[in-house]
């Protein structure tokens, strides 16, 4: 996903696609949930690295992330964690 820029996964967001990236050692699905506003939720929990399960991110947050996100993949629909 060399090619994977960020203006893309902003697209992806928009249209409704669930996006799942890991980031620093732990697995996240992130989408939008208002105009500027996206949730980010812990899938997968690193002992070494604990994080909150749910976090509240802006456009401008997930872009500075973005560079930093390993494994992304992008999904529709409702997951299947829930």
């Amino acid at each position: 996903m060399e090619d994977y820029t960020f203006e893309k996964m902003w697209v992806d967001l928009n249209n409704g696609y669930q996006i799942y990236y890991t980031y620093v050692r732990n697995r996240y699905v992130l989408f939008k949930t208002a105009k500027n506003c996206y949730t980010q939720k812990l899938i997968s929990n690193d002992p070494k690295n604990p994080q909150p399960k749910f976090s509240m991110l802006t456009l401008k947050r997930v872009k500075e992330m973005f560079p930093y996100m390993e494994d992304i993949e992008y999904r529709i629909g409702i997951s299947e964690y829930e």
